[in-house]
């Protein structure tokens, strides 16, 4: 696959021939780079925009777009039919399942796990003239997890190791180490008190010490 000059691959890379990797965006950024760390896989059908900075380990599912001016840390996985749209940050360690909309603005630090068909929203008002100015995702502190269907609003900060219940939609700040499920979602527990329901472990989420 012929890339173009201003992308940058790292060794042992596997990309498939259908994938796009240093597509131009239209909106005019200030460098038009792409920097993608060893030991990517990009399968087929995705699109990874110039402009951003991806570390090592990177891979994708199929059909993943990766938008301009994203900075991605190392060993990120982006399954398959999701979208990172342009200016978000995504720390190390970071896995984004299926059917995954994550908006412009948005924070990700290292660790977190994001489930299937979850929506992340930053426009407090669609439509106004002056919305543009204000877009900001949410910001999803270091090892918190996100249930399946959630939807995120903008502006929200999800605190560490918390956890998200499926369906719920997060519309204020969530406190670190908080389980929290509902529309609007609301704290119900400490992530302490979870219990493993296999009989697997007494102590889920790696919460060993405590």
């Amino acid at each position: 696959m012929k890339l173009p000059a201003n992308v940058f691959i790292g060794r042992n890379c596997k990309i498939d021939e259908t994938a796009k990797v240093g597509f131009l965006p239209e909106r005019k950024i200030e460098n038009y780079e792409l920097k993608i760390g060893a030991g990517a896989i990009i399968r087929s059908n995705s699109i990874i925009y110039l402009g951003s900075t991806i570390g090592e380990s990177f891979e994708t599912g199929h059909n993943v777009v990766v938008r301009e001016e994203n900075q991605i840390g190392n060993d990120v996985c982006i399954w398959s039919n999701s979208v990172i749209d342009y200016g978000c940050k995504i720390g190390n360690r970071v896995k984004i399942h299926s059917n995954v909309y994550v908006a412009q603005f948005t924070e990700i630090e290292d660790d977190v796990f994001i489930a299937p068909g979850v929506t992340i929203a930053n426009d407090l008002h669609p439509g106004c003239k002056f919305s543009k100015k204000c877009l900001k995702g949410p910001v999803i502190k270091k090892g918190a997890k996100i249930g399946a269907g959630v939807v995120l609003l903008p502006y929200v900060t999800i605190g560490e190791k918390s956890l998200i219940g499926a369906g719920s939609v997060v519309v204020d700040n969530i406190p670190p180490e908080s389980v929290a499920v509902g529309n609007p979602a609301k704290v119900i527990k400490s992530i302490y008190d979870l219990r493993c329901e296999t009989g697997l472990t007494d102590k889920p989420y790696h919460q060993e010490g405590k």
